[in-house]
């Protein structure tokens, strides 16, 4: 059976320009991600993972180069059409977890569903309490965000991302704020995300959690420098050393 590749960029550039300079984010980058596959992207400030991040999950396009997200050219689509197949395919859960205050657990969830056409508020509901109890928050759907423990936020922003039910998740930093303990829980989950067939694309500078992944891709000034298998579950082999985070 061929593999199916649901991620693939060829040559993917990014230039931004800054007052009268132009700063090259991304200088040629081409890697495949097969459907199932649980990747870290690591790299140190400005290497270039957030950029790539924001174009695996069109919320930008490549200067140059190409990008093909499930067998669909995104280089030419419009900002609607980004929008629609980030809507299908592509749940995010960022560092900061970005969950609205005095607004509780399933009604952060289900927001996205909101957006959905077709979609009525009790199949919303639905959907959101079954998202819930996937990261085993079920008994705390009622309680807002400053009632939660970190852990249990990232969670909630992990249920949020899921609700949608799709194929891809996209993780900028999701243990950052997190500590040891819980960190090890959150990827525990991810882990269990990705058993059951979701694709996870992970940015992280953290070597502990880039050894719970199977595959690891390294950038610097834009390239990628390194693409490299985790020899095994928690192995620090071909894992590089810590490397520092913060905006790039």
């Amino acid at each position: 059976m061929a593999i199916e590749i649901v991620i693939e960029t060829s040559a993917v550039g990014r230039t931004f320009s800054v007052g009268r300079t132009e700063v090259h984010a991304l200088r040629g980058v081409t890697l495949s991600v097969r459907r199932g596959e649980m990747i870290a992207v690591m790299g140190a400030s400005g290497s270039g993972k957030s950029t790539l991040m924001n174009i695996l999950g069109c919320l930008d396009k490549p200067t140059n180069g190409s990008y093909t997200l499930d067998g669909e050219l995104v280089n030419d689509m419009t900002p609607n059409q980004l929008a629609d197949i980030r809507n299908r395919k592509i749940g995010f859960v960022f560092q900061n977890f970005n969950l609205l205050s005095r607004t509780t657990a399933l009604e952060n969830v289900e927001l996205p569903l909101l957006y959905t056409r077709g979609r009525t508020a009790k199949s919303a509901r639905q959907s959101a309490e079954a998202a819930l109890a996937r990261v085993g928050l079920k008994d705390r759907a009622h309680h807002e965000p400053n009632e939660l423990s970190g852990g249990e936020q990232q969670r909630v922003a992990i249920a949020r991302a899921l609700v949608s039910e799709p194929s891809i998740l996209l993780a900028d930093e999701p243990t950052g704020n997190l500590d040891t303990k819980t960190s090890l829980e959150i990827m525990n989950l991810v882990r269990q995300l990705n058993e059951q067939g979701v694709t996870v694309v992970m940015v992280t500078h953290e070597p502990d959690i880039a050894a719970h992944t199977k595959r690891i891709i390294e950038l610097r000034d834009g390239l990628v420098i390194r693409d490299v298998p985790v020899a095994g579950p928690g192995s620090r082999e071909n894992v590089p050393k810590d490397q520092d985070a913060g905006a790039h």
